[in-house]
């Protein structure tokens, strides 16, 4: 609605036309005056009939008469209103009768399913009262003939009446014998008298657990509640429609990378050949020991229903961790002592004087090749546990283990030898150990022993021994004449008491692997070192890459034994792979968690490996092309008897080469040479090393066909210094130039038949025809090659003195100059060595 100025005005109902100002409010403190009309409330008053013949509009209006109708309608508009109202008025009739008609076909929809459910609940009582009516039927007639039976009986024992009694049981006029009627049989007759007269009842009252039937009398087993609830429960489930079978246990089933089927179907609490088959239906021949995938497992756990977890590769090694041990379950333990030094200063003899026995006489060259635990009993009843390294330089690692797993160091130097390098590598293997130090200074018996120099030579390596006022104990020994091994054990064992070593033996064992070989006779065998718990037979351990069970245990003189406790090494028998040195043994439940955790470490392994090895970037990859294109290998395999050797072989072999030559060592592992390492020798053009093992009969013979060289050693450092000597060959000789002279081109000539010659003056050294030259322009070569013509004056001549003139002539270039310089050299061919 709008005034006559165009603005907009707001109607009042209520009273006669009325104008005025008023203040509009908006958001935000807004306002906007508006000019508003108020108009009376309109009252329409019904006509009488008769006083218009028109139509009539709502509440009575007569259409027809304009002074009774609103203002501004026409009688079209009024019309059209009309026929709307009525319009609508018929859709809401219609409407309403289609909602009844629909809820009344529900209504009857459900009245329908309820009548046929009380008609299946009423046929299955129905059924279930027949059935035990006709089981009652059944029972009735059985203890009826039963009863006969024992009236027979009853009757032929009793004595014969007289002729004038009546006998009991024969009617009048019946010569068959009647059934005696017993208060048992009068009462049931007289219950199934009434139930016949009553329908059903007598049926469902014969149904009922009477006394007698509770106490076991006659009628034989009868179910029990439980029974009947759950027959009542399925009836009434099978009535209402719904399923018949128990409810499924829906599990969340925790699935690794790889998983066997027999452990699937544990978790899932399936059957084994149920998950078998579904993976047969889904095209997978496999068996209940075989692994699948994560994505299949998923399949399966899907298809039975349950939900899967998916767990982290490496959350198979949490069964291994343990907490930490309580105070009061530690108990003292032996301490364990590593004996290092330097090669030939006398380690194992001194273990051998220690132990009373000659483990030095087996070892080739006197050296030590591989890590020995042996434990001795002191004469005051102490056990001490000694690790012997070998000494040589290439066993530097397996040193750096011995030092790890040890608790004492004890450093032996020579007395007339001092200080050597790998007593340095000793020294320093001890402190990043953290370790305490006893110094044996051994070899006090020979004429030039000095144990104050060895003391001196210690003070440069920051050990300070008790003599030079310093904390470390140090000894004089003599492994010869057995001279204070007293003292060094005494020694051991006051350091031994200050540390206060203890361990729980009540738990699963820990321990590490000391060495490691593969046995002919009795396979993979390892040499642990307990640490924690205490190692039983039969225990299920996991090792590195590698798991087992304990078939049998030996201790260091050879003996059987059942358990093995903290500090104690033993040879274990029963891995399926021969491990590490250095790895880590953990006793774990179940084979199937062993299994699992060392799959998971041997595919974690071969993927570093891997990554190692392959090139990500595209100039990684145009590197790697471009290094393996410019670098010469040297193939070769290596088999050792233990793997501690290969290992050091392995390292050694890392550390021969240069950017030219490198040596690759295709295979390393442990046992004798068979028929497939030369195989793979022959494809890839490798000799074989053999480290104290030898190569069967068959791959003898296929060494010999093939021509596969096969070497055997038993020094480790012979084997380093053949490959070395064969790197050596590979590497391209050196040139080497010496420089001869120079001559200058004074003039330069055209000869027919020779081209142009150049007229030389030497101005220093000398020029001789069979040397290379270079020609060279504003000190910059233009052209190096050989000279084609040596001469003075016409004469050919070998070589030309310094200050003398001649003609040279170059073999295929005639761009000569005059003020030009040849320089004249010599090339020399020199074999390289690698550093």
């Amino acid at each position: 609605m709008s005034d006559q100025d165009g603005k907009k005005t707001l109607g009042v109902r209520g009273g006669g036309p009325r104008s005025g100002n008023v203040k509009q409010s908006f958001s935000h403190g807004r306002t906007k005056n508006v000019v508003v009309e108020t108009k009376r409330k309109r009252v329409v008053v019904p006509t009488k009939p008769g006083q218009s013949g028109g139509k009539t509009g709502p509440g009575g209006t007569p259409l027809g008469d304009p002074s009774r109708r609103p203002a501004g309608i026409s009688d079209a508009e009024m019309e059209r209103r009309l026929k709307a109202l009525q319009a609508a008025k018929a859709r809401e009739v219609e409407e309403a009768a289609q909602r009844e008609a629909v809820e009344k076909a529900r209504e009857e929809e459900r009245e329908r399913r309820r009548e046929e459910m009380e008609a299946k609940a009423r046929e299955e009582r129905e059924r279930e009262e027949a059935l035990k009516a006709k089981a009652e039927e059944e029972e009735r007639q059985k203890r009826e003939a039963e009863d006969a039976a024992k009236a027979a009986a009853a009757a032929a024992a009793a004595p014969a009446p007289a002729p004038g009694e009546d006998q009991p049981g024969r009617g009048a006029g019946r010569g068959a014998p009647a059934k005696a009627k017993t208060p048992e049989r009068a009462d049931r007759e007289d219950r199934g008298g009434r139930g016949k007269g009553r329908g059903d009842d007598g049926n469902r009252r014969s149904g009922k657990l009477t006394l007698n039937q509770a106490l076991g009398g006659e009628g034989g087993r009868q179910k029990s509640m439980a029974a009947m609830k759950r027959k009542q429960e399925r009836a009434r489930q099978k009535a209402m429609g719904g399923p018949v079978q128990r409810e499924k246990v829906v599990r969340d089933v925790q699935v690794p990378e790889a998983i066997m089927v027999g452990e699937l179907a544990n978790r899932m609490a399936e059957r084994v050949a149920d998950v078998v088959k579904a993976l047969m239906q889904n095209g997978m021949m496999v068996t209940q020991n075989q692994t699948i995938d994560a994505d299949t497992a998923e399949l399966i756990v899907e298809e039975f229903g349950h939900r899967i977890v998916r767990v982290s590769d490496s959350d198979v090694e949490q069964v291994i961790t343990t907490s930490e041990d309580k105070p009061e379950d530690m108990k003292p333990r032996a301490p364990v002592i590593t004996i290092m030094g330097h090669v030939d200063h006398g380690k194992t003899s001194l273990l051998d004087a220690i132990r009373n026995a000659k483990v030095v006489a087996g070892e080739a060259g006197g050296i030590t090749q591989h890590i020995g635990a042996y434990q001795v009993e002191t004469e005051a009843g102490q056990k001490l546990t000694f690790l012997d390294t070998p000494g040589h330089a290439a066993f530097t690692s397996m040193r750096s283990r011995g030092a790890q797993v040890t608790d004492i160091v004890v450093l032996v130097v020579a007395a007339d030898d001092s200080v050597m390098p790998q007593t340095v590598e000793a020294i320093n293997h001890a402190k990043a150990a953290g370790v305490p130090m006893i110094v044996a200074i051994n070899k006090i018996d020979k004429p030039a022993a000095d144990p104050d120099k060895v003391r001196a030579g210690l003070l440069q390596h920051e050990v300070i021994v008790e003599k030079m006022s310093g904390e470390v104990q140090d000894v004089e020994v003599s492994a010869h004449t057995g001279q204070g091994l007293d003292e060094l054990l005494e020694s051991i064992a006051l350091q031994a008491e200050i540390l206060e070593l203890k361990a729980n033996p009540d738990r699963n064992a820990e321990g590490a692997v000391i060495e490691a070989q593969l046995d002919v006779g009795r396979g993979p065998v390892a040499t642990v070192l307990v640490q924690k718990g205490t190692l039983h037979q039969g225990d299920i351990f996991v090792v590195g890459e590698q798991w087992g069970k304990v078939r049998a245990m030996e201790n260091d003189r050879g003996e059987r034994v059942k358990i093995a406790g903290p500090s104690v090494p033993v040879e274990v028998l029963g891995l399926n792979g021969t491990p590490e040195a250095g790895d880590v043994l953990n006793v774990v439940e179940t084979e199937a968690q062993a299994r699992e955790i060392a799959e998971y470490r041997a595919q974690a392994a071969k993927d570093k490996r891997a990554a190692a090895g392959a090139a990500t970037t595209l100039e990684q990859l145009m590197q790697k092309a471009k290094d393996d294109k410019d670098v010469t290998e040297l193939p070769i395999l290596v088999k050792a008897d233990v793997q501690g050797s290969a290992e050091a072989i392995v390292q050694a072999m890392e550390k021969i080469g240069n950017e030219e030559v490198r040596v690759r060592v295709l295979h390393s592992g442990v046992g004798a040479i068979t028929e497939s390492d030369i195989g793979l020798a022959e494809a890839s053009g490798a000799p074989v090393f053999g480290f104290n093992v030898r190569a069967n009969a068959p791959a003898r013979q296929s060494a010999n066909q093939k021509g596969v060289e096969i070497r055997y050693y038993s020094v480790i450092y012979d084997l380093v210094d053949d490959v070395k000597a064969a790197a050596e060959g590979l590497l391209s000789a050196e040139i080497r130039e010496h420089f001869i002279g120079y001559a200058q081109i004074k003039e330069v000539f055209k000869v027919t038949g020779v081209g142009k010659v150049a007229g030389c003056l030497v101005t220093e050294g000398v020029a001789r025809r069979s040397a290379g030259v270079r020609l060279l322009r504003d000190d910059v070569v233009i052209h190096e090659g050989t000279l084609k013509t040596l001469k003075r004056f016409k004469d050919e001549v070998a070589e030309v003195q310094s200050g003398q003139e001649c003609g040279m002539a170059f073999e295929n270039y005639d761009d000569i100059r005059p003020g030009d310089v040849i320089e004249i050299f010599t090339r020399e061919e020199v074999a390289r060595t690698l550093a």
